[in-house]
């Protein structure tokens, strides 16, 4: 799917710098204790829901405020990015230890049976969440190469094998939502950048791509910020948008990243340090977009935050996504006027 699609009506500059969140957003302190009332029976299903309901309007509102051209619905349903996928998935089950054990295995969704399942996970989420926005969601959901890692697969003989029943189950899910409407969806791949595995995730993605309809925009982010051992493959990767890690202080020097690398696909380039709480000025997000469009060309360009955004508190979240979006705005602005240096003209 191409981004003009996602260029807002009223968009003042020739150029279009695509601005957007990697997925999750800070969860609000009542909401958990909401949950927490919830787990004790003092709170039904259906007050839990509706909590989780304005908790994502919240988010939308915030984000919409924000000035972002794509949104997303924060995943305030999710406490967890992987054991949530437990209430959905059949055979993965919830961990049966405790969270804190020094026991990886125990802390870890359990794989019990071949994965299966007959219900939507998200389709009733974006359904809400679009209902409530005036501008396009981003569906994000938990990757098949970080399910399967994430996990103690019991069941399976080896992870490669889980991976792609995940992708097969994803695929399922990723038709579904295009039915609902949805125009972006988005698998996230923590464990990728934990353990580069990238020919698996090319087959998982070549998989999920399959079921992707060609008016829908399909994406991964992969985090973590080092990609030396992962960037031969995923340059490769069969996606609309390849979303990166570059804020950070421990994050790869993008000159690095995209040195010889020649790719297809629109990048999502991480502006905003989702590891501080400290935000940014729009001057210093500036000179991010600069180095950003030295690598990227500004068409195939997205601006985004490193990572979700769940870890900060709501008020410098909030901040970190004006700024980043003044800045690309004024970026914009010089791009038209032909005062920044782009890949090509460095060619």
């Amino acid at each position: 799917m191409t981004r003009e699609q996602f260029r807002p009506a009223d968009h003042e500059h020739e150029q279009f710098l695509l601005t957007t969140v990697v997925g999750s957003y800070p969860q609000p302190a009542w909401l958990d204790h909401v949950r927490d009332l919830h787990g004790s029976g003092s709170v039904t299903d259906a007050e839990r829901a509706e909590a989780e309901e304005d908790a994502t309007r919240a988010v939308i509102l915030d984000e919409q405020r924000a000035g972002l051209d794509v949104i997303s619905d924060g995943e305030m349903r999710r406490e967890g990015m992987v054991d949530y996928f437990t209430h959905v998935i059949d055979g993965y089950d919830a961990p049966g230890g405790d969270e804190d054990s020094a026991d990886w295995n125990a802390s870890m969704p359990q794989v019990t049976d071949t994965v299966s399942t007959a219900e939507p996970w998200l389709v009733d989420d974006f359904a809400f969440a679009n209902s409530v926005a005036d501008r396009p969601i981003k569906v994000t959901m938990t990757g098949p190469f970080t399910l399967s890692t994430f996990s103690s697969p019991q069941a399976y003989d080896s992870i490669e094998a889980l991976a792609l029943d995940f992708a097969d189950l994803i695929a399922t899910e990723v038709e579904r939502l295009a039915e609902a409407g949805a125009q972006w969806i988005q698998l996230d791949e923590p464990g990728l950048g934990m353990s580069p595995h990238g020919e698996l995730a090319h087959e998982c993605l070549s998989r999920v791509a399959e079921a992707v309809p060609e008016d829908v925009r399909f994406g991964t982010h992969v985090c973590s910020g080092n990609y030396a051992n992962l960037t031969e493959e995923m340059f490769d990767f069969p996606v609309d948008e390849l979303d990166l890690e570059f804020a950070s202080e421990d994050a790869d020097n993008p000159a690095d990243v995209f040195a010889g690398a020649d790719f297809e696909m629109d990048i999502g380039f991480g502006v905003i340090d989702t590891q501080s709480r400290e935000p940014e000025s729009v001057g210093e997000i500036e000179d991010r977009i600069e180095e950003a469009v030295a690598h990227v060309p500004p068409e195939k360009l997205t601006i985004s935050p490193d990572c979700g955004l769940k870890p900060l508190e709501r008020e410098p979240a909030q901040t970190k996504l004006e700024h980043m979006v003044t800045a690309a705005e004024n970026m914009e602005a010089k791009l038209d006027e032909g005062a920044i240096e782009t890949v090509a003209s460095l060619d």
